[in-house]
């Protein structure tokens, strides 16, 4: 008797032209482009953990939701992060997430969580290029700016 098992299919639609993707120069224009897409409608109420899968030209190719959480925190399965990353063939992520109580100063879970990614990234040679905090006044933190990547 022959076994049978699943077929695993994996798939990226980039239908956008390289082109026409938004480039990203600095923290403050990720910053940006982050609070341009979130939905207002939460960023007060519950944390949420995204990434912003660039190419290697740093152009966007999509920012994925990794996570929505509680008021306090989000939990992110790294698994899930990276095969989102391995998919879309994404060489260069930021790392985002916001603190609806408004606060800019990362914790120490924060910190891990970036430390845990940014290793994890090298096995791949993916650059995590920032953490950016953000807030729902508009504000935010970046890891890069502040010298801790």
């Amino acid at each position: 008797m022959k076994s049978k098992v699943n077929e695993i299919a994996v798939s990226y639609n980039g239908s956008l032209k390289t082109s026409l993707l938004p480039k990203i120069n600095s923290s403050s224009c990720a910053a940006a482009l982050a609070f341009d897409q979130w939905n207002k409608n939460n960023i007060e109420l519950q944390e949420t953990f995204k990434i912003l899968l660039l190419n290697n030209a740093n152009r966007v190719k999509g920012i994925y939701e990794v996570s929505n959480g509680g008021i306090t925190g989000t939990l992110v399965d790294v698994r899930i992060l990276f095969a989102v990353v391995l998919k879309s063939l994404t060489t260069a992520i930021i790392l985002l997430h916001n603190h609806p109580s408004g606060t800019l100063k990362p914790s120490e879970a924060d910190k891990n969580l970036t430390s845990k990614i940014k290793n994890a990234a090298s096995f791949f040679d993916v650059k995590v290029l920032d953490h950016i905090i953000l807030t729902p006044d508009g504000n935010y933190y970046s890891f890069a700016d502040e010298g801790m990547l």
